[in-house]
């Protein structure tokens, strides 16, 4: 009876040996570096430790360069992300997850194996503040027939298409098409409402799932990717045929 208990066991202990807390002292030191330059607020030092452009919850627009960084470092590190990060132990709170880079507790912040911040899952008081007004904002420009949406989550371009995805609460995601020429004031080709969010991992990689007719669209955002993979992807399956897969940026 104890066979197949460790027949599994042996399944899975590689890929906890993959992802565990960081015992490498190479890592630990990057990670030590990176808690001082915080403890310190030493912004221009962390400006030059940035993956840019640095991305912000959408509608908030990303981070170009150094100077806006510096600019906007309080909107995102503040008293509680801070304390968070200056409080945290090495071995103890941090994880090497693979190609991805080092995590901090439940993925709240991430660095590279050479110390560059490239993503923040966090969003401060200020930051939110932001976002509720660039929201009321976008609900002044697009098209009459899709205003009523709780937050927008994500506007993707590809060579075709623009793509926006539009929360409409209690776990109902509405998909919005147009030609890559039209504006998000004009009437969009296609309307799918009841899509799904499906996370995937702790680095913030997700997708969204419509279905319609028979196909599937589904829209991955990539937060955290290996270079060279595009930071979206349009993919349409009908069945288990995929009739159509573009890459996408994300636009502001």
């Amino acid at each position: 009876m104890k066979k197949p208990f460790i027949a599994i066991l042996l399944l899975i202990l590689p890929f906890l040996s993959a992802f565990s807390q960081v015992q490498n002292p190479e890592y630990q030191k990057v990670i030590a570096d990176f808690i001082t330059i915080i403890r310190q607020q030493n912004k221009a030092e962390l400006s030059g430790k940035i993956t840019y452009p640095f991305k912000r919850a959408y509608p908030i627009p990303p981070i170009r360069n150094k100077q806006e960084f510096i600019n906007r470092y309080d909107e995102i590190f503040d008293d509680s992300l801070v304390n968070i990060i200056v409080t945290s132990k090495p071995d103890k709170d941090w994880t090497k997850m693979g190609w991805r880079g080092l995590m901090l507790r439940n993925g709240v912040l991430w660095l590279d194996e050479n110390g560059k911040l490239i993503a923040v899952n966090y969003q401060s008081a200020a930051e939110s503040k932001k976002r509720v007004a660039r929201i009321d904002k976008q609900k002044n420009y697009i098209h009459p027939s899709l205003q009523g949406f709780e937050r927008p989550v994500c506007f993707m371009k590809t060579k075709k298409f623009k793509i926006r995805i539009d929360d409409m609460g209690n776990g109902n995601y509405r998909y919005a098409s147009w030609p890559l020429q039209s504006k998000q004031s004009d009437k969009p080709d296609l309307v799918i409402e009841n899509g799904t969010f499906i996370h995937e991992g702790t680095g913030g990689n997700h997708r969204y799932e419509f279905k319609n007719d028979g196909y599937v669209y589904s829209c991955d955002v990539n937060m955290l990717r290996q270079k060279n993979h595009p930071p979206a992807t349009l993919t349409i399956y009908k069945g288990e045929k995929t009739v159509l897969s573009q890459p996408a940026t994300i636009a502001e």
